[in-house]
């Protein structure tokens, strides 16, 4: 295993890729990193590094991307998710900074405190000219309640400041436990002494404080930004500061970073501005660099993809549940297609039990990759398995039966343009196994080297199939039969592949339909 650190690393992250057992830890920099990708496993960067989807053509073996921070601006992830690579950030890794951050800049508005240190540095004594404000008894309007907002809020109560939000993913409940109100936007602008700014950017969300917000705002409102630079139209905001609407704005991120030459906004006094470094701390630096390491390992060890970004992201909890439904949904897949003839056209999973449950977006995608996985030309897996599909015209489909089941189960049903597949398997001891196929019962693990065969239920065809295999040196392990209709079918494990020769052998029995090898 290859992890490769296009930008600087901690000593205490590296090391813990360095004890993986058999991996190779290559450290570069943002301009020479790109020499290394031909074989890398795993990237791990910050903010100093673009990936296109130039760069992931040169890593043909890179399975995933791990983003130290939260945004992925400079990561692009529909060429990512094309070439079946996950992305995951550390969300919530620099929440504390970025909630300090925004505090000190309340004070810093309240106070004037960056404007008081300019004067007196100058030589002037100015104590009337900075005469501030309290923070206390004023209202503290939090435009989204996720782990910074919250932290913000539990920040801000120390001051004594009445708390509102609005965060329509939020439960009132919630919200009050925290001694938040809720209320809707316009509400909030209307109330606010102080508005901060703690949403993810979303065609929603862009631009969201422009002139008719602002409209809605108390005279004289103060707006801090640490989230991102496009939830503000700048324009906008110059224009509501020039007019007095809005009496002092603190921004740690722009529309545009660095800010153009001549960026107004910079030019004015009521303004407070930093470089974009509200999660700029020592102590963040140390907690997402060894978090999006842990991310990393336990990916490519286990499986478990947290705080992925284009796939939907489960806890360590839920992975441990439904991680054995993914591995046997996409082993039936896989199975399904060995066994299959023609050009798939559609692919439908069905759930009996309690998986309906789980989180089945990712069982789903495990069965289309693996039902595809003979016939694509990338790469599938759970991140691009369904971008393939759909590239292909292939239809996807799940659908749920009988709920009350004691016994969970997976189907997969495979359609081609020469016929039907169906699958169906079961975990059983955490372990994936194949209960029957096309309607016929037939248990057998799906795990190292096995044969499908399918022929007339008549006299002879076992003892036949064995002599073949033994006259070749192929060692039976297991032989599970299902019989049904004059028709039977059989699941063999082997100690080795069986060649397709001795598979053509097989075949030359009258009663032998079909003899297909299928590898895990």
């Amino acid at each position: 295993m290859k992890v490769l650190l296009a930008e600087p690393t901690l000593r205490a992250a590296v090391d813990l890729l360095k004890a993986q057992p058999g991996w190779e830890v290559v450290a570069s920099n943002p301009k020479e990193f790109e020499q290394y990708l031909s074989d890398c496993d795993a990237l791990i960067l910050r903010s100093g590094v673009k990936l296109t989807a130039e760069t992931f053509a040169k890593a043909p073996k890179l399975r995933v991307v791990g983003r130290a921070g939260v945004a992925v601006d400079n990561v692009d992830l529909e060429a990512a998710t094309a070439r079946g690579v996950l992305v995951m950030n550390t969300p919530g890794g620099n929440a504390v900074s970025v909630a300090e951050h925004t505090l000190g800049l309340l004070l810093a508005l309240a106070r004037r405190i960056p404007q008081a240190h300019a004067s007196t540095k100058a030589g002037n004594w100015d104590k009337r000219k900075f005469l501030g404000n309290e923070l206390r008894g004023k209202t503290l309007g939090i435009v989204g309640l996720g782990s910074i907002g919250r932290g913000v809020a539990q920040r801000a109560r120390a001051f004594e400041m009445r708390l509102i939000a609005h965060d329509p993913y939020v439960n009132p409940a919630t919200a009050k436990d925290l001694g938040i109100e809720l209320m809707p936007l316009a509400k909030l602008y209307a109330q606010s002494d102080y508005i901060s700014m703690h949403v993810a950017l979303t065609p929603s969300t862009q631009a969201m404080i422009n002139d008719t917000a602002i409209m809605l705002m108390k005279p004289g409102v103060k707006i801090v930004n640490c989230a991102r630079g496009e939830l503000i139209d700048g324009a906008a905001l110059a224009r509501g500061l020039e007019s007095g609407k809005v009496a002092g704005a603190a921004l740690d991120v722009f529309q545009m970073e660095p800010p153009a030459a001549g960026e107004p906004l910079l030019a004015m006094d009521n303004v407070v501005a930093t470089p974009h470094i509200g999660g700029a701390t020592e102590e963040a630096h140390e907690t997402v660099g060894v978090r999006i390491v842990e991310q990393v390992i336990d990916y490519l060890n286990n499986g478990v993809a947290l705080n992925a970004v284009n796939l939907p992201a489960l806890t360590a909890e839920q992975y441990e549940t439904v991680g054995p439904q993914v591995s046997l949904a996409e082993k039936l897949g896989t199975f399904a297609a060995n066994i299959s003839a023609g050009n798939p056209q559609a692919i439908t999973l069905v759930y009996t039990g309690k998986i309906v449950e789980l989180a089945t977006h990712l069982i789903r995608n495990a069965g289309v990759a693996g039902a595809l996985a003979p016939s694509a030309e990338r790469r599938p897996n759970l991140v691009n398995s369904l971008q393939i599909a759909r590239d292909r015209g292939i239809d996807v489909g799940e659908r749920q039966e009988n709920v009350n089941s004691p016994t969970d189960s997976i189907r997969v049903i495979l359609e081609t343009d020469t016929g039907k597949t169906v699958v169906e398997g079961s975990v059983v001891l955490g372990k994936p196994r194949l209960t029957s196929v096309d309607g016929i019962a037939c248990e057998a693990p799906l795990t190292g080297h096995l044969t499908f065969m399918k022929n007339d239920d008549v006299p002879g065809v076992i003892g036949y199939i064995g002599t073949v295999l033994g006259q070749n040196g192929v060692n039976i392990a297991t032989f599970s039969l299902g019989r049904k209709d004059a028709q039977a079918v059989s699941v063999i494990e082997t100690d080795q592949k069986v060649p397709e020769a001795v598979l053509q052998r097989v075949l030359e029995n009258k009663a032998v339909t079909l003899a297909r090898s299928v590898e895990f």
